[in-house]
This record gives C-alpha cells, sequence and structure tokens, in this order.
C-alpha cells in the first residue's frame, strides 16, 4: 500500500510538472486590488501588455476591489496554484498585517514571489486654489489651519492613507482626514475642493499637476522625477526623514510549482527590460525596477523590511480596521 502510494504521489507530481512545462496554455488574470483608473490599475495594465507579449498569452486585468486591497490578496491566496492567477500589490501587502487585527493570509506563508516590478514616486499636492504658493508657507498654513483643512486618501491601507499617517507624523500635525472607495473619487473631490489635501503616486497625479488643475508642493522621493524636473522634493525643502516611493510585486498562491514560477519570473525580466515599458512608466514619473530586483528573493527580503518599517509607524498612528 504504502509504495502504492509513493507511486501514485509520483505519478501527480509527473503530471504536474509536465503540465508546468507547457505553461501557459491559456490566459493568465492578473489580480490588481484597487479600482480601475487608479495608480495600480494604470501600472497592471501596463505591465499586462509586455507580460502578455513575453507569456505569449493574453494577460488579463481584474480589479478585486475592497477592504484596503486585502480581499484580492485572500482571494489570491485561495485560488489554484497553477499559475493563472497572479496578484500585483503595492507596499500595502506589507501595511495588512500591522493596519487588520484579523487577516486570512499571511504575506509571508501564503505566497511564491516573482519579484518587484516598479517604483512609483508620490506627490503632496492641494486643491487648485489652496493659498500657499510653496512648500514653507504651505507648511506654516497647515499647522496654523490644522482643525479646518481635510486630508482625502483612497481608503485604509492605499498609497494614500500610508503617506498622509507618515506626513502627519513628520510634522507633528493631526488633520481631519476623509477615506474614500479609490483614489479616482479621492482626486476628484480634491478637484471640486471638497477637500484640501492629498498625498498620491505620480501615476495619477502627473496629469493634473501638468494642467494646473492642482498645487504640488514637492515629491516624496529622495531624488525628482524625470517626468517632474522643476518640483523640488520635501527633503530639499526641508522636510528631512520623510521619504515614501510606492513599490510594487508580483506573487501567485504557495505551492505554485517552480517552473511556472521561473516563467513567470522570465517574463518579469522581460518586462522590465522593455523599451515601451519604460517610456509609458516615464511619462507617468515612475520607473520599473532593475533586473536584479525583479527576482523571488528580492521582493521577499522586501516585503520582510517593510513589514518590520511600517509596525511601529501604524501602531503610533491608532489606526486599525477588523
Amino acid at each position: 500500500m504504502r509504495l502504492a502510494k509513493w507511486l501514485g504521489l509520483a505519478a501527480l507530481l509527473a503530471a504536474a510538472g509536465a503540465q508546468a512545462q507547457g505553461y501557459p496554455t491559456k490566459p493568465v488574470y492578473l489580480y490588481i486590488p484597487f479600482a480601475a483608473g487608479g495608480p495600480t490599475d494604470t501600472l497592471g495594465r501596463n505591465l499586462s501588455q509586455v507580460m502578455g507579449k513575453s507569456l505569449k498569452q493574453q494577460v488579463i486585468v481584474e480589479n478585486v476591489v475592497g477592504a484596503g486591497g486585502t480581499i484580492a490578496v485572500a482571494r489570491a491566496a485561495k485560488a489554484s496554484p497553477d499559475g493563472y492567477t497572479v496578484l500585483l500589490h503595492h507596499i500595502g501587502m506589507s501595511t495588512a498585517p500591522s493596519l487588520y487585527r484579523t487577516l486570512t493570509y499571511d504575506p509571508l506563508k501564503d505566497f511564491e514571489y516573482i519579484g518587484e516590478v516598479a517604483d512609483v514616486p508620490m506627490t503632496l499636492i492641494a486643491r487648485g486654489n489652496f493659498p500657499a504658493n510653496n512648500f514653507k508657507e504651505f507648511l506654516a498654513y497647515v499647522k496654523a489651519n490644522k482643525d479646518k483643512l481635510s486630508y482625502a486618501n483612497a481608503g485604509l491601507g492605499a498609497a494614500s492613507h500610508l503617506c498622509g499617517l507618515l506626513f502627519m507624523s513628520a510634522i507633528q500635525t493631526e488633520l481631519t482626514t476623509v477615506p474614500y472607495k479609490g483614489t479616482g473619487p479621492a482626486m476628484n473631490d480634491l478637484l471640486g475642493g471638497q477637500v484640501d489635501l492629498m498625498c498620491d503616486q505620480t501615476t495619477n497625479t502627473t496629469a493634473q499637476i501638468g494642467a494646473g488643475k492642482v498645487k504640488v508642493y514637492g515629491v516624496t522621493s529622495s531624488k525628482r522625477v524625470p517626468s517632474l524636473p522643476n518640483i523640488p522634493t520635501l527633503a530639499e525643502q526641508g522636510l528631512t526623514n520623510f521619504e515614501v516611493v510606492v513599490w510594487h510585486g508580483l506573487y501567485v498562491p504557495k505551492g505554485t510549482p517552480k517552473p511556472v514560477v521561473d516563467r513567470l519570473v522570465a517574463a518579469l525580466q522581460d518586462s522590465v527590460k522593455d523599451a515601451d515599458f519604460k517610456a509609458n512608466l516615464a511619462k507617468l514619473g515612475a520607473e520599473p525596477v532593475s533586473a536584479e530586483r525583479a527576482t523571488p528573493e528580492a521582493l521577499r527580503k522586501l516585503l520582510a523590511s517593510e513589514i518590520a518599517k511600517w509596525a511601529p509607524i501604524i501602531k503610533k498612528a491608532g489606526q486599525y480596521a477588523d
């Protein structure tokens, strides 16, 4: 009986290996944890095009929204580990363990890692008629009028929420926060003057800045953004120890066969080197990671370090969800 069991297991493994070698034989679904039209969605749709070319299969974007991205992550964790469900998630993958008291998944245990994808800086912006004309005036005005101002974000766990937490901590000033169900509605209300401030990814703000529809007071990266060369960093303007770059990574369910993971890693490597992908992201103030970072081990290390980084910040802010 024991021999029969081992032979049966060996047959199953051989069949899985054979299936993996031919992967992919049908479209691959790329889960995006946020709404269509938002910054992560924009990145995902650009990525799906170049990965599809490499995989020689269609990569279909599926927006699985809600609960700060955790619904998509939970669904991806429970998906069949066959490589046909891939998750693209940003920095929120590392903050969910601290923000949510109960999670149905463990980011460090329930996934196989494909690699990092892209870094997206953020911009600190305000409604078009905000009184301050530069960051020095902005900071003074915010501190003097903190009880009257509102800070918009795309919901608990969104990059805009995390940037806001760090910013308020850095300037030691609490503002009224207004959470939205996505960046799109938050930006619409900022443009309409219903809210005052927001910090969001360049993939979502570059066009509005270029059109002069919002006021911008700085970028959150350590270096200026090539597509916004005249906008200084917040560090240049005196806000030290403040840097937020929204990193993104690709994941598949735990137990996905290694040949499938390797195939996806190769497709990601092709993508981050793709000239059109680089050009499209550059227009949005973002850039793909280097080939060295588009690997499973690089993403594994980054995720672990980011979980450790954000835990004390979130604990200090005291913002949690069930």
